[in-house]
Formats: C-alpha cells, structure tokens, sequence
C-alpha cells in the first residue's frame, strides 16, 4: 500500500502580507538611517556652504544619489496613484486585496516625503517645495483617514446590535468581577468612562476627532492604573507599573474583557461622528492629492526642460 504523500502546506496570505509589510517599512527606515548618517553634516550647512562641501556633488538635487532619489520617489508617487485607480479599472480591481493595497499605498505615501526631502537635500522652494508641503498634507491626513476608516464598523447594523446588547454583557460581567473581588467594579468601570452621547453629538468634527484618539492613547494608562491597583508593590514592579501584563490570568481576563468592551463602546457612540470626519476627509484629501499630481509634474517637466534630468 502506498503511502499518502503528505498535504503541502498552504502559506497565509495574510501573514505573507503582513511580513511584506515589515520588511518594507524595515527596508525604507533603513535606507533614511544610512542617507542621514551618511550626508548629516551637509544636510546642516546652508546654501552658501555646501556647494564647498565634498559631498555636494552626490548629495544635491541634480547629484548621481539625489536623482536617484528623485527616480525613488517618482516611482512611489505612481504606485500610491494606482490604488485610486484600482477602483475604476476592473483588470486591476481583480489582483489582490483591497485591504492590502490600501496597506501598502499608506506605507507609500507615509514615506515619500522622506524620500523626497532627502532628494531635494531639505531645501524647498519654488513648485517644488509648494508640491512637497502638500506631498505632507496628503500624508498626514491620509495618516487621520485610516484612522477614521479603522473606527467604523463594516457593518452598522452589527454595531447597534451590539450597543443593545451592550449593557447586559456589562452586567454580567459586573456580576462576575463582584464574585471574583479580583478588582473593585468602580475601578473597572474607570475604563468604560465616555463622555455623554449628547455632548458627543454637539462636538465638532475636529473636536470629536480629537477625542477618539485621545481615549485611543489614554486607554493604556488606564489599564495600567487600574492593574497596579489589584497589585503589591512587588507586582507593580515586574509589571513596569501596569504597563506589562501580569501572571495573574483572572486579573488580565477581567482588564481584556472590559477593554474590548471599551473599545466597542467607543466606536459605537462616536459612530456617527466618525462617518462625518471620514465624508469631511474625503472633501480634503482628494483635492491635496490633485494639486500634488499637478505641481510634481510642473516640476519634472521644468527640470527636464532645464536639463537637471536626462531620461
């Protein structure tokens, strides 16, 4: 009888991604560690000192590196335009993943204004530097934009299912901490602490922006808080006061359960206010991303006019 040959092992697309991901980022990072230690002390002269400089020749814009940065970042400047374009041509809409295009246009576009200062040697003038400022705008808010995107549940209906559901699961588990004396219920209550629905509706958008990512950063404070109190100070000490996660696997079930909890609470009160800032993104963003396109071809066509580049 002949043995079954053994079933070949199906690699995970998402861990796949997820580690090209890192090593993208990884190899980026990189490369703006060894350009700045490398050009540091040009990058600090100004612009009556660094044509004495022996590294001006590589270094300057029109220079055999700073080109090559520009090349860098030209072909990342395509690339993050594919994903908008993804979406109206059906061939490309079929490769891949939305979610992953979306990951990988927003390591794209957090790192080419890197690249780009360090192609124009961090001095910005003229289109140039009027396309670089908004190059940064577009990052920065495209940065906001996947943040929002995060805080709204792909399912609405799921989301008020789950606000109805909501109070009952913090009685059970009000119950259950009551029988545990793990922690006291106030203290665990400290993490559900929101602001009141109404107030929430009166905010504006910025405010109410500002507000999710503040409860977003505050959060781990409070888990910390709330674990060095259920600790001694010992405890405290190998847990680096409540940041780090204890032994203590009814202590962490407790915290992580009303964490998640939190969590959702947020996303479900601040839902509506989300949806606005993302519509009011979308008004900003697309406009910043035109006028990039716009004044970064200006600039190629008035540089190759020059001579600064021969393609």
């Amino acid at each position: 009888m002949i043995a079954a040959a053994p079933a070949r092992v199906q690699r995970n697309p998402e861990s796949s991604h997820r580690r090209l991901l890192f090593w993208g980022y990884v190899a980026f990072v990189a490369m703006l560690l060894m350009l700045t230690a490398y050009g540091f002390d040009y990058y600090r002269l100004d612009s009556l000192q660094r044509p004495i400089s022996s590294k001006h020749a590589l270094l300057k814009p029109s220079g055999p590196i700073g080109l090559k940065l520009g090349y860098v970042g030209l072909a990342m400047f395509f690339t993050i335009f594919l994903y908008p374009i993804r979406r109206r041509w059906q061939w490309l809409s079929q490769k891949g993943s939305s979610k992953h295009w979306l990951n990988f246009h927003m390591l794209l576009g957090v790192m080419a204004p890197f690249v780009i200062a360090f192609h124009a040697s961090f001095k910005f003038s003229g289109f140039a530097g009027m396309a670089f400022w908004i190059m940064v705008a577009v990052a920065i808010s495209g940065v906001i934009g996947r943040y929002v995107y995060g805080q709204i549940p792909r399912s609405i209906t799921a989301a008020e299912i789950s606000m109805r559901d909501l109070q009952g699961q913090h009685a059970i588990l009000g119950q259950r901490l009551a029988q545990q004396k793990i922690v006291p219920v106030a203290d665990m209550q400290f993490l559900l602490r929101l602001p009141k629905p109404e107030r929430v509706s009166r905010m504006w958008l910025l405010t109410a922006l500002g507000y999710m990512i503040a409860l977003d950063i505050t959060r781990p404070l409070r888990v910390a808080r709330v674990r060095r109190h259920a600790l001694t100070f010992s405890g405290k000490l190998r847990s680096i006061a409540g940041f780090r996660r204890t032994g203590n696997w009814d202590l962490e079930w407790a915290i992580g359960a009303v964490r998640d909890q939190a969590k959702l609470s947020k996303r479900i009160l601040f839902l509506s206010r989300a949806r606005d800032v993302f519509q009011l993104w979308h008004v900003i963003h697309r406009p910043f991303s035109y006028s990039f396109l716009v004044l970064a071809l200006i600039h190629i066509a008035v540089v190759s006019v020059l001579g600064f580049v021969r393609w």
